[in-house]
């Protein structure tokens, strides 16, 4: 597959895939997190947030295999490994064990913040390119962690 098959121009793309595949890096990372959180979580808030992060981490499991797939539509291959996520990532990797449960809300709260700036800068790389797909797949994604950070932000009782 290349970008001309899907009507779009190469040379156009490729900041797009570039972009994709470091997004695809950071969801790695959140990814892993996320499970982390699910599996060590203690505390009050167990039942509350054991289901959280479990929804959270199936959504992301999903939402990586779109990216990885919107790479190869476009004619690239996606990074698959973890020393490529962890280098071009710009959400670290943390140690969840032993972890405070807010302190885990906040962890997750900062990779959706970042993410949701990755998807901003991809919302305008992609609309530049012409790339309709690639926009609509991401504003899908950012709305998802939009809603998520409200109503993580609202559990944890922040403004």
């Amino acid at each position: 597959m290349n970008a001309e098959a899907i009507s779009l121009v190469e040379k156009e793309v490729k900041p797009v895939v570039d972009l994709l595949n470091d997004y695809l890096a950071n969801y790695h990372i959140h990814y892993q997190k996320l499970r982390g959180c699910h599996w060590n979580i203690k505390g009050q808030n167990f039942f509350t947030l054991h289901v959280k992060f479990e929804e959270l981490y199936t959504s992301a499991q999903l939402t990586i295999d779109e990216i990885a797939e919107r790479v190869l539509t476009l004619g690239k291959p996606p990074h698959s490994r973890f020393s490529d996520y962890i280098k071009e990532s710009v959400i670290k990797e943390i140690d969840t064990i032993g972890m405070k449960d807010l302190d885990m809300v906040d962890a997750i709260l900062d990779d959706m913040a970042k993410l949701i700036e990755l998807e901003r800068e991809l919302l305008e790389v992609s609309d530049k390119a012409g790339d309709d797909g690639t926009n609509d797949m991401v504003n899908r994604f950012m709305q998802f962690k939009e809603k998520n950070t409200w109503m993580l932000r609202s559990f944890a009782g922040k403004k």
